[in-house]
């Protein structure tokens, strides 16, 4: 809260330097545990999720302070692509826009590892660019743990000081047969984010229970991360 009245306190007193309220930075798994048809659920998912009627609300509740975007594929050490250079978000067209480039998107190839340390030094470089945004934000989305190159834990307290929040969204396997050993998974991949990956004051995970619950996460998440600097916007 005192972050937030700070915050409305500078819009108030500078409108016409804010640059923007958030950038907000989403990171996709494409390692080797991620099919086709999960790949696609992902981008199409990610796309109808920013459609979603609530979430355009909070998207555009501040005019005089748009949010930017920006998207990225990530697997292996090395291996991170730019899906979506950052954009930024005045209406709804621009929300259509982006939408569309995603669902248009095509996979490339991509190694089997799963990096989640250099996903997040490569999401915080990209927030980085932003440095006049008022909060900046990343969000990892993945189904598994890290097992190739420099530890989630050594990059969150490299990151921890740099002023970033990083959400997690896991993502449970898609077995119906097997409920019981699904729940354990998704519990041990949610703490397992909890410990190492999430950075910053007000961190969270959100799950997924499968691919195919991913757009309704991944709605409730873009909905808890962009409530912070709109609740005064809104009706």
């Amino acid at each position: 809260m005192i972050r937030l009245f700070a915050c409305l306190l500078y819009l108030s007193a500078a409108p016409l330097q804010a640059a923007c309220r958030q950038a907000l930075v989403l990171g996709l798994d494409v390692s080797g545990s991620v099919d086709a048809t999960e790949y696609r659920l992902q981008l199409d998912g990610l796309a109808a999720a920013l459609l979603a009627p609530e979430v355009q609300q909070r998207l555009l509740a501040m005019p005089s302070a748009p949010l930017r975007l920006a998207v990225f594929e990530w697997s292996e050490p090395g291996h991170q692509r730019l899906i979506l250079a950052w954009r930024e978000v005045h209406t709804a067209a621009d929300i259509a826009a982006i939408a569309a480039q995603l669902t248009q998107i095509r996979r490339a190839p991509a190694p089997p590892g799963t990096a989640i340390g250099p996903a997040m030094a490569h999401g915080a470089a990209l927030l980085g660019q932003q440095a006049d945004c008022w909060k900046r934000t990343l969000d990892l989305s993945g189904d598994g743990k890290h097992n190739m190159g420099p530890h989630p834990r050594d990059m969150r307290a490299t990151l921890s000081h740099r002023g970033i929040t990083i959400n997690g969204l896991v993502i449970g396997a898609d077995s119906t047969t097997a409920t019981d050993r699904r729940q354990v998974q998704i519990g041990e991949l949610s703490a397992y984010y909890r410990a190492w990956v999430l950075t910053g004051p007000d961190a969270f995970v959100e799950v997924a229970l499968g691919y195919d619950d991913y757009q309704r996460a991944m709605e409730r998440k873009l909905l808890r991360e962009l409530e912070g600097l709109v609740l005064s916007a809104l009706p």
